[in-house]
């Protein structure tokens, strides 16, 4: 169990080590984020109509997680409000499970309602599932999303450079401003 828990730790370790743990500035997050932003609009036509919606995006263009039976992941991202960067925000969340590997995600949380985005602001530090559910949005058939039928106050989407993932969560994440 020991062996286990060091081999976790090591991944983990050198996950951050390789550029994960060290803070980007908010001119990478930035550009990053104008990115990412692109590559969500490919994915899918409808999310432009849905980011245009919402009252803020938190946009977390590099996630990274990484485990052994232990986990963790981390990323920086920033909160847009209307055009306007409002503020830059890390995420991070552990795990313990069956897990094994590395990998990169994109995640982008949209605050559809002006009391959801105003609880998640006022949040010394917000947790996804505790301090606010988060829908995360499927793909249906041809790859659109129906924005007529989503009325969750807050829509989660992760993705990667393969396309949307399914059946992630992102229950208990901790979302803190930097």
């Amino acid at each position: 169990m020991l062996g286990r828990i060091l081999s976790a730790l090591l991944v983990v370790s050198c996950l951050f080590a390789t550029g994960a743990g060290q803070a980007a500035s908010n001119a990478e997050i930035d550009a990053k984020a104008t990115e990412a932003l692109k590559k969500f609009y490919q994915h899918s036509s409808a999310g432009k109509a849905l980011y245009q919606q919402a009252k803020g995006a938190l946009i977390f263009p590099e996630v990274y997680k990484a485990g052994i039976g232990i986990g963790g992941e981390y990323g920086e991202g920033k909160l847009i409000e209307h055009g306007r960067t409002t503020g830059y925000y890390s995420i991070a969340a552990a795990s313990i499970g069956f897990q094994l590997g590395a990998q990169i995600k994109t995640e982008i949380i949209l605050f559809m309602t002006d009391a959801a985005l105003r609880s998640f602001k006022n949040s010394e530090g917000w947790e996804a599932g505790v301090d606010g559910s988060v829908a995360l949005v499927t793909i249906g058939a041809g790859g659109e999303i129906d924005t007529s039928t989503i009325k969750d106050p807050i829509i989660g989407f992760i993705f990667s450079n393969k396309g949307l993932m399914y059946n992630l969560s992102l229950e208990g994440s901790k979302i803190t401003k930097k």
